[in-house]
């Protein structure tokens, strides 16, 4: 790669991370071709991009963002790829963690930062646990029915008791007449 392309690419890269919410570092070694391929292909269903960049552009891209950024150096030795997501962090990460565990925890979750705080080991974790934003949804839906379908049951009951009270009362009357 030239220099004049290094430069643009990182550029480009720079205008793509202060865009992106949410950045996973993923250790990739391991992987054959079409893991990689069918990696990319499930976590581009989730929403994200699946990308191989050398860690000194990476740097180099971050360092050149004016925004507090948690500090991902460490993180970015060895063979790394970039997962980024504008969708959320939780599909990708349900994505990656499936995928790590039919490949022999491959690729291995390093570091990610989203909404520019830094993402530990088991943090990520417990963003592939948690479900997704539909399931979250729902569940809302769920808890915000569940009381308005007792009131409606309870108000239901009431005039039900009514009814039966007025028509106690009319038979009483016409047995009185």
């Amino acid at each position: 790669m030239k220099r004049t392309d290094k430069e643009s690419f990182v550029e480009e890269f720079k205008d793509r991370l202060q865009k992106t919410p949410v950045l996973y570092l993923t250790d990739f070694s391991g992987l054959d071709v079409k893991s990689m391929t069918v990696l990319r292909d499930r976590l581009h269903e989730s929403g994200a991009e699946y990308v191989v960049v050398k860690n000194r552009l990476v740097l180099r891209a971050l360092q050149g963002i004016d925004e507090e950024l948690p500090d991902l150096s460490e993180h970015l030795k060895g063979p790394t790829a970039l997962i980024l997501a504008d969708d959320g962090p939780v599909a990708p990460a349900k994505a990656l963690t499936e995928f790590a565990k039919e490949h022999d925890d491959r690729p291995a979750f390093k570091a990610g930062m989203v909404d520019r705080r830094l993402v530990e080991a088991s943090q990520f974790e417990r963003l592939a646990k948690l479900p997704s934003r539909d399931e979250l949804l729902a569940q809302l839906a769920g808890a915000l029915e569940a009381p308005m379908a007792a009131l409606a049951g309870a108000l239901g009951a009431k005039l039900q008791e009514t009814m039966g009270l007025l028509e106690a009362l009319r038979e009483q009357k016409a047995e009185e007449e």
